[in-house]
């Protein structure tokens, strides 16, 4: 069961501690990150964002909330300058890295700093083409209304916001909770907008992973409060996109594609992700 923090101001050094060392356990060979593809010059973003983000070639873009920047520089080696930025000192470095490492320096920029720090860590409003956010993003942050004006804020006129993320509806659920059937099971309330500490020692990427750093605090944020503070940030919503289909295994119960996303075994019963365009107006 999920219990309250102790601490009001828990939630940053415990996720970041996380986070830290999530990031490790990702750079390892048993991770399911694949590097192989983006040494080889051949990123690929996973296969909703292949459908729907469109060519990034000469784009000025912000990938937020980064990690350790394997995304940030499949976009570079498309075109786009980047600046990733990323609250967790081993995931940028980790990032920095790799981008000497595949001649890329020029063209992707990683910062350190916490994602409600980004206006006074990168110069620069109304700079960007295209913000960059996806998977596993939002629901580490508690003021969602304050992270869509951050969007806001660093889209040019005319610029596009594009997110990728689990459904609020999924993050409702937990294997933990599972029934007979090995569905998961309730695990959270969808409009209870509060704190959940959820001590767990997995890791996505690695399923023999344990975490010393298993602590975390994380909040489900419903879709209206996502949609509505983009719009109340000033952004246009151009579509938005469910879907039966992420990137990684977030039950035991699915099933990997063949473009290697996860989906339930036999009907699409509950969206897996949502996906979506905001744009900020031209003045």
């Amino acid at each position: 069961m999920s219990r309250p923090p102790s601490r009001a101001d828990d939630w940053r050094d415990l996720n970041r501690a996380n986070w830290d060392e999530r990031t490790r356990i990702h750079l390892s060979p048993s991770s399911d990150y694949d590097l192989a593809p983006l040494r080889a010059g051949r990123g690929r973003l996973n296969a909703i964002e292949e459908a729907e983000l469109g060519p990034v070639d000469g784009l000025n873009v912000l990938h937020l909330q980064c990690h350790f920047g394997a995304d940030t520089l499949t976009l570079a080696q498309r075109g786009a300058t980047v600046v990733g930025l990323d609250f967790s000192a081993p995931a940028i470095e980790a990032a920095r890295g790799l981008a000497d490492e595949l001649g890329l320096a020029d063209r992707a920029r990683f910062v350190l700093a916490d994602l409600y720090d980004a206006p006074a860590a990168i110069a620069g409003p109304a700079a960007f083409d295209l913000v960059y956010v996806t998977w596993g993003a939002v629901c580490w942050l508690p003021d969602i209304a304050r992270w869509a004006a951050i969007v806001a804020h660093f889209l040019k006129p005319g610029g596009r916001f594009y997110f990728a993320e689990a459904h609020p509806a999924a993050w409702m659920h937990d294997d933990d909770a599972a029934g007979p059937d090995g569905r998961p099971g309730w695990f959270v309330p969808y409009l209870g907008r509060t704190p959940h500490h959820l001590p767990d020692p997995r890791d996505y990427a690695d399923p023999e992973a344990r975490l010393a750093n298993a602590d975390k605090i994380e909040w489900l944020h419903p879709l209206s409060d996502i949609v509505n503070g983009l719009i109340g940030a000033g952004l246009r919503l151009d579509w938005l996109r469910e879907h039966a289909q992420l990137p990684w295994r977030m039950f035991r119960i699915l099933e990997r594609r063949d473009d290697g996303d996860w989906q339930w075994p036999d009907r699409p019963w509950l969206p897996l992700a949502v996906s979506l365009q905001a744009t900020r107006p031209a003045a």
